[in-house]
């Protein structure tokens, strides 16, 4: 906890006395408020963005503030260089999160009391088998871990009660029990919400806040009238459609209702009527009278026509169940019970079974299968049956499926494995392959041809057979075609959909759906996939596609991941569940039965944030009517303010504040960035564009997202139950504000999760304070420092710097790169400033440049850390205003020449400390110091600043072989050629020059690759000469050297080296790489 010294806190408690005093001056100057000038903004004069409002049912955390803090950045950096720039902020409220979580309290509180007291279960081990899913109903039998569980874990996995979630906030028991109510949340912790953010320094005009659901009449008007909008359009349906459901709730579990499972879609099956013939065995003699069928889940039903047999798991739990008056199926209870949210049971919702059966049970059982060219099949043993994906029930097809086809094998080439679940002979032995599709790679037997030429030997070679499977499968669907059937050759992407309406019309097959993958919804329950009569949002219509596709490609989403999400995402989205039974939010206005679900109602709500402040006056409830009554406005009136209708001229709202706020919103509209982590691009982020298109015209449409990834602590899942979390209030309390936001904007940037280091943060509270007490120091000492111009190299050097820091952070905070906006607009800066002080020597800093750095590098940090520059800028540098609206500072073009040659100077002294050390120990190992006795204390450096001979010969070569306009070089052949045509190769043998120009070679077209084609010059852009000799003293000084030559190559210096020329012979100076001779005494 931003320890020094022990347990000392005072940097970071000096930290957060900053903080204080800067948001009281925020607070005076209402610094965050958001006026729209009077002519419409110029590119550029303006930035309005916004972020996902926060679900209101717990604390704001460092996964919020994370994602949260890219908008904050952006904004900051807006304002900063002028723009005016809004930033509102809101409370999500809808859906079932809250209520779900306040019906959890109750049942605690009838089952445990109150305050609760929970069960202490006893621990035992628990021995869980690991299984592998494979595709379809199959699994990869795996081996067994054991651990402690409790009883309750064991049978439900982790139990966490919602009481003790609440207790975790810090929150009292008599305080939680109020919980109960779901409007107390609303009333609880918005405002901590805004507290939290405040302290943070969010730069937010709070005017504009406002929570969700019908508790705020303004914003209920505001979404009853968007959706009598886009039904009125024909956007909204009602009909019949599989959605994810919750069976707890009574309603449809869309993304944000779930506690584990977003994106999860309905998968639909067709469900194989296979009839089992009589005579029953004696355990289904309870079934005499019936018409039973054991039901098979299948994604390929055009294959039905090469059925051998159906596999059952023999130690599966199975049951006869009810789907009507006649019909029995044998499925799972899982199955079952989706089939019951489908209309498919006798009761609707509750899955009747007439007798339990296991899979053994069933083993034998002949079968009558639709399309099977042979007339009764029979169940047989499949260990590697998934009964959790499915009915549990697979039909076999060894001719088209590498699965079936070794499983079908084993059986038939083992006996014992027969006998070992009572198979008999008949009902494996007489059945053969029977070709239904010709594969165009693999034959009208392609099973049978892959296994073989694969040499899989058995049914449990599963990653052979998982590739084998999606060979045949994939070719077999887009390139196969149909040898048998009323569709024989038809190509079996076409064939498909035909058969399978066939057998569903023929009443021999049903549709089935299931959730894809697991999906819990927050109330606890496990979901299935139900028939609902729903309202829905007819997302993927074509023509609205279009117009979302459209928006899309006009939007600038700052990286190509984003964008190919997105595309995506709109590729597949369909109709969406847009109606609720219960939960909070607001009513569907033609039908009041139903509430508007949660990620319908924050598709459009940013063009409420231009004029909530007239309507709502500063309160986010909603409950000042004192300017506008909300029945007031009436759909007329939302019109004329967001969708150019006509002046609504019968309102009893004046016609000044119609105006006023119509102004307001044309200002501000469109939204110039979003800023979301990447999960909501599937569901959020699509609605948003494709309700943008429906509602407002064109030059409305959002302009920009920006996604991220999530934030990890310390390089681990951020996670409440391993204690690896924090709230804001916490990272601030635990750090300050800045030192937060400093360490945000460290983590990270792009689509990969982000990492937020504790480390950082403490680091950054020593950088901040101490930076704090280096600028006290420099400002006491102005009458002791050099004034002027830049006069010396040292000075140019470190002006340069700042140049070039201004013009690198600008293109990385206009292009939302915030790391890197930290590299380069603080931590080069801080790195440059660093090296200054050693360069200047004897001579001493320039005070006006000092001065320069300390304003540039206050504007600079001031979006990521505005506390500290605020004070910076007021206290201890004494300007007027605010630094976040102190405008971007102005810096002459950056010399990169300079740049180059400085760090050809900060190269050389390294380059020359390290040989000095070697000299010195003898050794390339360890520190050594160089006041040794036997330390070098004159140094010659050669110099050749331009190639001659076979190396300027290579380099012309590659200058004519070099093309510009495709950055890319001719082929070595051609080079090889030139090379062999020129003089230098003339001279010589020319495998001897070929051997010594084509590493050269190579090595200057990769350099071309990295630093561009200047790497072809014959020289530097600099004199070497000249940038050695203007610093000879800093070298001599930070070597501790008595004296320094520098000699050129060009003059006859060699005699120099005395007795040491050979070594500069074999090592002879090029541009850039000079030759350095050190040595222990003086030479003549």
């Amino acid at each position: 906890m931003a320890e020094e010294g022990g347990r000392s806190f005072a940097r970071r408690n000096q930290l957060l006395d900053i903080e204080k005093q800067v948001h009281k001056w925020w607070t005076e100057g209402d610094v965050f408020r958001a006026e729209p000038k009077e002519s419409p903004p110029k590119v550029g004069e303006k930035f309005f963005g916004n972020f996902p409002f926060p679900y209101m049912n717990g604390y704001l955390h460092l996964g919020h503030a994370f994602s949260l803090s890219k908008l904050e950045f952006a904004a900051a950096y807006h304002r900063l260089r002028g723009a005016t720039v809004l930033l509102p902020f809101a409370f999500h409220c809808t859906g079932m999160p809250i209520k779900a979580s306040a019906d959890k309290l109750s049942r605690e509180i009838s089952r445990f009391g109150n305050p609760p007291v929970f069960p202490v279960e006893e621990e035992e081990s628990v021995e869980t088998e690991v299984k592998v899913e494979a595709e379809g109903n199959q699994v990869v039998p795996g081996g067994k871990f054991k651990g402690k569980k409790s009883k309750v874990l064991a049978k439900t996995g982790a139990v966490k009660y919602q009481w003790e979630i609440m207790r975790s906030y810090g929150l009292p028991d008599e305080e939680i029990s109020r919980f109960t109510d779901p409007y107390y949340w609303l009333t609880y912790f918005p405002p901590l919400a805004v507290e939290d953010l405040k302290e943070f320094g969010l730069g937010c005009d709070w005017r504009r806040a406002f929570i969700t659901t019908d508790i705020n009449p303004y914003f209920d008007s505001f979404v009853r009238w968007q959706m009598r909008k886009l039904k009125a359009s024909g956007k909204i349906v009602k009909d019949l459609r599989y959605a994810v459901y919750s069976p707890l709730d009574g309603q449809p579990c869309a993304d944000h209702d779930r506690a584990s499972g977003e994106g999860v879609i309905p998968q639909e099956y067709t469900l194989i009527k296979m009839e089992v013939l009589p005579p029953f065995p004696p355990k289904m003699s309870v079934l005499e009278g019936k018409k039973v069928y054991l039901a098979a889940a299948t994604l390929r039903p055009e294959t039905m026509y090469g059925q051998t047999n159906a596999w059952v798991l023999p130690e599966g739990k199975y049951g006869a169940f009810e789907i009507n008056d006649t019909e029995v199926f044998v499925l799972t209870y899982k199955a079952a019970l989706n089939l019951a949210y489908q209309r498919l049971s006798r009761i609707p919702e509750k899955p009747t079974c007439l007798v339990e059966l296991s899979g053994q049970d069933l083993i034998g059982l002949p079968l009558r299968s639709p399309l099977a060219f042979n007339k009764t099949i029979y169940t047989l043993p499949m260990l590697s049956v998934l009964t959790e994906k499915g009915t549990g029930i697979v039909t076999s097809v060894p001719s088209d499926s590498p699965d079936d086809y070794m499983a079908l094998h084993d059986l038939k080439s083992k006996p014992a494995f027969r006998a070992k679940f009572g198979v008999k002979d008949e009902w494996v032995l007489p059945f053969e392959i029977v070709p239904i599709i010709h594969h165009p790679d693999f034959g009208d037997r392609s099973a049978e041809r892959i296994c073989i030429e694969k040499k899989i030997k058995s049914q449990n070679e599963r990653e052979k057979l998982d590739e084998a499977k999606k060979t045949i499968y994939k070719g077999g669907f887009y390139e196969g075609t149909m040898i048998v059937g009323e569709f024989s050759g038809m190509k079996v992407q076409e064939a498909k959909g035909l058969i399978r309406s066939n057998l569903l019309e023929m009443n021999q097959a049903v549709v089935y759906s299931e959730p894809e993958k697991k999906v819990m919804s927050r109330s606890g329950d496990e979901c299935v996939v139900a028939l609902t009569d729903q309202w829905y949002l007819t997302y993927g219509e074509s023509e609205w596609r279009k117009a979302a596709e459209e928006c899309l490609a006009s939007m600038n989403l700052n990286s190509d991941e984003t964008r190919h999400g997105f595309e995506h995402t709109l590729s597949w989205l369909n109709q969406w569940a847009c109606s609720r039974n219960f939960g909070l939010g607001t009513r569907i206005p033609w039908d009041e039965n139903f509430l508007v679900e949660s990620l319908s109602d924050s598709t459009i709500y940013m063009a409420y944030y231009t004029v909530a402040h007239f309507l709502q006056k500063g309160d986010m409830y909603g409950t000042d009517h004192s300017s506008v009554k909300p029945e007031q406005l009436t759909d007329d009136i939302w019109e004329f303010l967001f969708c150019n209708g006509p002046f609504p001229e019968k309102s009893s709202i004046s016609s000044s504040l119609l105006k006023e706020m119509k102004q307001e919103f044309d200002y501000w509209y469109p939204f110039d960035l979003r800023v979301s982590g990447k999960d909501l691009i599937q569901n959020h982020l699509t609605f948003c564009i494709y309700n943008h298109t429906a509602i407002f015209p064109k030059h409305h449409w959002p302009r920009g997202f920006r996604c991220n990834g999530h934030i990890m602590l310390n390089s681990e899942k951020m996670s409440k139950s391993t204690g690896n979390f924090r709230t804001l209030r916490q990272a601030i309390e635990e750090f300050s504000a800045d030192a937060t936001r400093f360490a945000l904007a460290d983590a990270g940037d792009g689509m990969d999760d982000a990492n937020f280091v504790f480390e950082t943060a403490n680091a950054a509270i020593l950088r901040l304070t101490k930076e704090i007490a280096w600028m006290q120091e420099v400002l006491s000492a102005e009458p002791s420092l050099r004034t002027g111009p830049p006069s010396t190299y040292a000075d140019r050097v470190f002006a340069n710097e700042i140049n070039i820091a201004v013009r690198t952070a600008e293109k990385n905070y206009s292009e939302y790169m915030f790391r890197e906006a930290l590299k380069t607009g603080f931590y080069d800066l801080q790195a440059a400033r660093d090296e200054y002080r050693l360069s200047c020597g004897s001579g001493g800093m320039n005070w006006n440049l000092l001065c320069r750095f300390m304003d540039v590098q206050t504007r600079l940090i001031a979006p990521i850390c505005p506390h500290y520059a605020e004070y910076a800028w007021r206290v201890l540098l004494k300007k007027d205003g605010y630094v976040i609206k102190a405008g971007w500072p102005e810096a002459d073009l950056p010399d990169f020449t300079l740049k180059k040659a400085n760090k050809y100077l900060q190269d050389t002294i390294i380059s020359m400390r390290k040989l000095l050390q070697k000299q010195v120990s003898g050794s390339k190992k360890g520190n050594v110091n160089l006041s040794s006795q036997n330390k070098p204390t004159v140094v010659l450096i050669y110099v050749d600043e331009q190639y001659g001979g076979w190396k300027k010969e290579c380099l012309e070569i590659l200058q004519r072989k070099f093309d510009t306009s495709t950055s890319s070089f001719a082929p070595d052949k051609e080079i090889l050629s030139e090379l062999q045509k020129s003089d230098v190769a003339q001279q010589g043998n020319f495998k001897q020059i070929q051997k010594l120009c084509m590493p050269f070679l190579r090595f200057k077209k990769d350099e071309v690759l990295t630093v561009g084609v200047q790497a072809l010059d014959l020289r530097l852009p600099f004199g070497e000469i000249e940038v050695l000799e203007k610093n000879s003293d800093l070298i001599k000084r930070q070597l501790g050297l008595e004296r320094l030559e520098i000699l050129s190559m060009i003059d006859d210096a060699l005699e120099r080296a005395g007795p040491h020329a050979a070594v500069v012979r074999q090592n002879p100076p090029s541009p850039g790489l000079h030759t350095i001779l050190p040595t222990c005494y003086c030479l003549r």
